[in-house]
């Protein structure tokens, strides 16, 4: 069973308030720090989790509300792994690696602040966007590239998922960094 769009944003809320709590702790340098030229640094996650959210998850949210771009009326269901993370609530604990490639690997913030204003505009959007989402037909999709065609419910319900993953990325990297 799906979790409610209400649970969601209040789960995403606790989420980023714990992200901003690390960030307050976390001086710019270490921000920046990468342990190797495969790995990001604290601040490119924090930078992908804003911008998936904005250009990705949310963006297709907003897409499956409206019928536009890409969203297609369809009864086709999500692939394996989508239907297990659904059912689950949660991604699964293993880290995922994308291959470096400027379309994918985010850009180092320029400052903390950065990080925070978009944080915190994640949480407007999510706010704005939850009471439209919560009424949203599920037949409206878009592909996700893993998991299969996602309604707009299923796109909003994603990224408090993905943040959440992120904790796992977070910690190794605080670790690796003898920050914890």
């Amino acid at each position: 069973m799906l979790k409610s769009t209400a649970e969601a944003l209040q789960d995403f809320e606790a989420t980023v308030d714990r992200y901003l709590i690390e960030l307050e702790r976390i001086d710019m340098e270490s921000l920046l720090a990468k342990t190797n030229e495969e790995e990001w640094s604290i601040g490119q996650m924090f930078m992908h989790l804003i911008q998936t959210a904005q250009f990705m998850q949310l963006q297709n949210a907003d897409h499956c509300l409206a019928g536009s771009g890409a969203a297609v009326t369809t009864t086709e269901d999500k692939t394996e792994i989508g239907r297990t993370v659904y059912e689950s609530g949660s991604f699964p604990p293993v880290r995922v690696r994308v291959p470096a490639s400027p379309q994918y690997t985010p850009q180092q913030p320029e400052s903390k602040e950065q990080l925070i204003e978009g944080l915190r505009g994640v949480v407007e959007r999510m706010k704005r966007t939850e009471p439209a989402v919560s009424q949203a037909p599920e037949q409206m999709k878009l592909p996700h590239p893993r998991f299969g065609p996602l309604n707009a419910k299923e796109w909003f319900l994603l990224v408090e998922m993905h943040y959440r993953h992120h904790f796992l990325q977070l910690d190794r990297l605080k670790n690796e960094l003898s920050l914890v």
